[in-house]
């Protein structure tokens, strides 16, 4: 059983930016694809950026690409997400997970799934 934490989310002005972690309990963090997704109230969960077991391939839903960032630290077994120039469409919960090899943008890829973590973007 693998754990995730989210960290680092929280209201901010559009425009603004911040930063969210998660780290994880993985024993070999560097073969799991990892994700970060968001869920509006309504709205199913999205499939917003992956990043590679080794960190060096990236892809992100076109609604965040230019202005959110997917980085990974083997080290210390954590994701991260950079978000800036954020809007208020950007208002979720964002969860982080994590898929044992396989890179997809869909959600039954991954099998663990962190609690989320709320983002607020207020205009």
């Amino acid at each position: 059983q693998v754990q995730l934490v989210e960290s680092g989310g929280g209201t901010v002005q559009a425009g603004g930016s911040l930063s969210l972690s998660c780290t994880t309990s993985a024993r070999t963090f560097s073969m799991y694809v990892m994700g970060w997704f968001r869920q509006a109230p309504g709205k199913e969960r999205e499939f917003i950026a992956r990043i590679s077991g080794g960190g060096s391939n990236t892809y992100y839903a076109d609604s965040v690409k230019g202005r959110f960032t997917i980085s990974r630290d083997n080290a210390k077994s954590t994701v991260y997400l950079q978000m800036n120039s954020l809007k208020p469409a950007d208002t979720a919960v964002y969860y982080c997970a994590a898929s044992y090899g396989v890179s997809s943008q869909n959600t039954r890829a991954y099998r663990y799934w962190g609690q989320g973590t709320q983002v607020t973007v207020s205009s």
